[in-house]
């Protein structure tokens, strides 16, 4: 089996143009820049804010910046952007015009794949509590076949990314759905009934929460922690639960090391079925405040070492099953945007481009002996 160099997929968040239901939770004009541009330091040495440089301040219903976002991608490696897809059952989507609007222009020319996102949302990470402002729910197999035919369009572009000629199929919260063997197995029938050779379906691995989903007939999992570690302990760790309560009662945040973090989102040891998330950077105060995560020490050179760990672990895979997803293209809100900042520019990027590069020579070489 010759070796191949990783398939880069990028997450993709949709937030970054206005829409009716934000306007009535959070004011007029809401978007992820709302609370990115409204952030402050919260300790000595805090980076804050996070302020675009290439791109600005951009707006998602404008095609030459999604052609733009393409372009940067493409420059530095990555293969294609993982959209975040928001369906709520019984037809209500959120953020879908963006996504939409690539299937149906066919611009950028640029892979994509989806993740459902599903999730109810609430006010927990804007600072509003358990407020709930979009409730997810499963109303059963009607709603699946609804959804399907919804996705059907973009399964069958020519854009879209496969493996063994399957559409990816990402789900988020796996163990949310009330059956989740039956309900991968009905979506694999849908897609075959369309005329698709089926689907490679991939749920999020929770680690400490949850079997694994290729327990319940997912072709493979991510291994995914977000957010990425909340050491905040409990009575059975008083020490650390005290230090915590202590930290926010001062105003700090939850502060972790960035070297202590890899073994979060990272896979212990390799696995043919369970692909690295890589989180290069995480600071989610934007949004909620003392209540977030930091990770210190979040650098391009920090990066490129788990990105080469996770390099690593897939150099086993099968020829387009070596999948890495990178976490995230642009959730600005949470400091995990590998679009550029002024601060960090293309740092993050260089790394990605310099990596692939080695990673090929690596794989040319094991080829020709």
């Amino acid at each position: 089996m010759m070796p191949v160099p990783p398939r880069l997929i990028a997450f993709y968040l949709p937030q970054f143009h206005p829409i009716k239901e934000n306007d009535e939770w959070w004011g007029k004009g809401f978007t992820e820049w709302t609370n990115t541009a409204k952030a402050t330091p919260l300790f000595s040495g805090h980076y804050q804010p996070h302020v675009p440089s290439d791109l600005g301040f951009y707006d998602l219903r404008v095609p030459e910046i999604r052609a733009e976002q393409a372009n940067l991608a493409r420059r530095y490696g990555i293969e294609g952007f993982c959209y975040y897809h928001y369906w709520f059952g019984n037809g209500r989507q959120l953020l879908e015009r963006p996504f939409q609007e690539v299937v149906a222009s066919g611009e950028p020319d640029f892979p994509f794949c989806i993740c459902w996102a599903n999730h109810s949302w609430t006010g927990i990470w804007s600072g509003a509590g358990d407020r709930m402002l979009m409730k997810q729910e499963y109303p059963g197999p009607l709603d699946d076949e609804r959804h399907f035919e919804i996705l059907l369009p973009a399964f069958r572009d020519e854009r879209y990314l496969k493996v063994d000629e399957k559409p990816i199929f990402l789900i988020y919260y796996p163990f949310a759905i009330p059956d989740p063997r039956a309900t991968v197995q009905r979506w694999r029938a849908l897609a075959k009934s369309a005329g698709l050779p089926g689907l490679h379906i991939v749920g999020s691995y929770w680690p400490n929460r949850h079997e694994r989903p290729e327990a319940y007939g997912f072709d493979a999992s991510i291994h995914y922690n977000n957010p990425p570690l909340r050491p905040w302990g409990s009575w059975h760790n008083p020490i650390q639960f005290a230090y915590y309560r202590w930290l926010r009662a001062r105003g700090v945040p939850t502060i972790i090391d960035y070297d202590a973090a890899m073994k979060y989102f990272l896979p212990p040891e390799p696995s043919l079925t369970q692909y690295p998330s890589v989180i290069h950077a995480w600071d989610n105060t934007p949004r909620s405040g003392v209540n977030g995560i930091v990770f210190r020490g979040a650098t391009p050179e920090r990066f490129r070492v788990a990105l080469g760990r996770a390099f690593n672990l897939t150099r086993q895979q099968k020829p387009n099953h070596r999948l890495i997803f990178l976490k995230s293209w642009n959730e600005w809100a949470e400091g995990n945007h590998l679009e550029p900042d002024l601060r960090d520019g293309h740092g993050f990027l260089s790394v990605i481009a310099e990596e692939l590069h080695k990673e090929s020579a690596v794989c040319e070489g094991k080829a020709a002996r």
